[in-house]
């Protein structure tokens, strides 16, 4: 997903409608919309969310590989979610994985990556002086899922991207302290101009603290 896409709360047109459907259930699980142990049945989707019946087994098939849903059978498909240990766990992977990540794509970003890295970090320049928090957040994920690309590897790619979306719905913030702005432009400063001097050991660092403040900064 392109900068520009991110901008515009990251939601684009172009996605197939099992995709579109499964993205809204997974953001009606983790937001607790559909709660725990909930019933889903695929008669009850169709009709709340308007869409066919082929569309709803793919979504509710990704669901259950994500582990977010479980198929009893003869007894059908039920909400799992997320407790609060799974969520504190996350934070604590999700921390370790991101300081790997930042290391790998030093050393493995191309030049393209590296541009793209640099544009998302004007722009959040950019926002921040604006003082638009609903797109610095866009930004945010943007810029660290470059990073996530640049490590050329699927799988933690994969696995990151996916804690990023469940931390985003699972415990949004719904206070920014005065310099909120300020302070985590910064700390993805310090991250970039890793990415500049190409040292990784200085990206880890800027990472770890800025995986600590944001933790931090969740817990107000």
């Amino acid at each position: 997903m392109s900068i520009i896409q991110y901008l515009e709360d990251g939601k684009t047109g172009s996605q197939p409608l099992s995709t579109n459907l499964y993205t809204e259930l997974q953001e009606d699980i983790l937001t607790g919309k559909l709660k725990a142990g909930q019933k889903l049945t695929e008669q009850k989707i169709c009709n709340e969310y308007n869409v066919s019946r082929t569309p709803v087994r793919e979504a509710l098939r990704q669901l259950e590989m994500e582990g977010l849903i479980e198929n009893i059978p003869n007894r059908g498909a039920f909400v799992i979610g997320f407790s609060d240990q799974d969520i504190a766990d996350m934070y604590e992977l999700r921390s370790s994985y991101e300081v790997l990540a930042v290391r790998w794509a030093i050393d493995r970003i191309t030049e393209e990556e590296f541009n793209e890295l640099e544009e998302t970090f004007e722009f959040m320049e950019f926002y921040t002086m604006k003082n638009d928090i609903n797109k610095m957040l866009n930004i945010n994920m943007a810029f660290h899922q470059i990073i996530y690309n640049a490590t050329h590897n699927r799988m933690l790619n994969q696995l990151l991207s996916s804690y990023q979306v469940y931390l985003k719905y699972c415990n949004p913030s719904n206070y920014y302290a005065p310099n909120y702005l300020a302070d985590v432009l910064e700390e993805h400063r310090a991250i970039y101009e890793a990415f500049k001097a190409r040292d990784a050991e200085a990206g880890a660092l800027a990472m770890t603290r800025h995986m600590e403040n944001s933790r931090n900064r969740k817990r107000k």
